[in-house]
């Protein structure tokens, strides 16, 4: 009488069935090795020191938190920030457009030095950018233009530290925009603003809107080239970044941290409605 033996595939060292196909793979050593130091480094950089300040800005419960909030050069400063942050915002989303659009799309003598030139308020110290600006738009202005000391300046220095944001993030989407489409438009007839704003435009409103997220949380947080173009008057043009400082030099540190808590609060709702805008992108497109 025979006897049948069941055979295992060959080169398999588990055998068929269900224990066999419930195991599931363990990621490598190195992805886990990986992200735990990530997570780690994150933690000791970012979110422990911003998890101290929230919890140090309530150290003497909400009336105390929103009692330093609400003071009248505080609460004056967080009006004038968020609201001069927006402004420059939105004329960076146009002005940094056209800077993407002219670097991408034309070509001029001293284009690279221009394209450069774009990175300079990333390297610059931001209290050599106030210098700089102050300089350019001061008391002494070689161009016949005072602007120091008011709230104009604001918006100036803001606009400076925060044009590279949109002009960068802009850029790549311009370079890997099919041109095609643009000729097909042009051939059937159409003009160049419908072109672009049927065509170019919805391509480029996703990059361009992040642009102008990541300006307005950088310009929310700017102090040196602010502190020394606006002179920094209080309820007049001090901003948050300022006023905080004022405050830790008073060795008022709760109400700073209060302060910065409302900063904090704040980008962080704009970098998460940024994160679902690209999301919601990625899945229309």
């Amino acid at each position: 009488m025979t006897t049948d033996t069941a055979v295992k595939p060959a080169g398999s060292g588990i055998a068929p069935g269900p224990a066999g196909r419930g195991l599931r793979r363990r990621p490598p050593v190195g992805t886990a090795l990986g992200l735990g130091t990530a997570v780690l480094y994150l933690s000791l950089i970012v979110l422990i020191p911003l998890a101290a300040v929230v919890w140090r800005s309530t150290e003497g419960g909400w009336d105390t938190f929103w009692r330093a909030v609400r003071t009248p050069d505080a609460w004056a400063a967080l009006e004038l920030t968020v609201g001069a942050s927006l402004l420059v915002a939105l004329i960076n989303v146009v002005m940094g457009t056209v800077i993407a659009w002219v670097l991408v799309r034309d070509n001029f003598p001293g284009k690279s030095v221009v394209d450069t030139l774009i990175d300079l308020p990333f390297a610059l110290p931001t209290i050599v950018a106030g210098l700089v600006l102050l300089a350019l738009y001061g008391t002494s202005s070689p161009l016949n233009i005072n602007l120091a000391y008011t709230r104009v300046s604001v918006g100036v220095a803001l606009l400076f530290v925060t044009l590279p944001f949109v002009v960068r993030t802009v850029q790549p989407v311009l370079r890997e925009l099919d041109r095609d489409m643009e000729r097909a438009a042009y051939s059937l007839g159409a003009s160049p603003i419908t072109t672009f704003r049927r065509i170019i435009l919805p391509n480029l409103a996703p990059a361009m809107i992040s642009g102008a997220g990541l300006a307005f949380t950088r310009a929310i947080a700017e102090y040196g080239s602010t502190n020394l173009l606006t002179g920094s008057i209080p309820f007049q043009t001090q901003v948050s970044a300022v006023n905080i400082f004022g405050r830790i030099e008073s060795d008022d540190t709760t109400a700073a941290a209060a302060i910065s808590t409302v900063l904090l609060v704040v980008a962080f709702i704009v970098l998460i409605l940024l994160d679902l805008f690209q999301r919601w992108s990625a899945r229309r497109g």
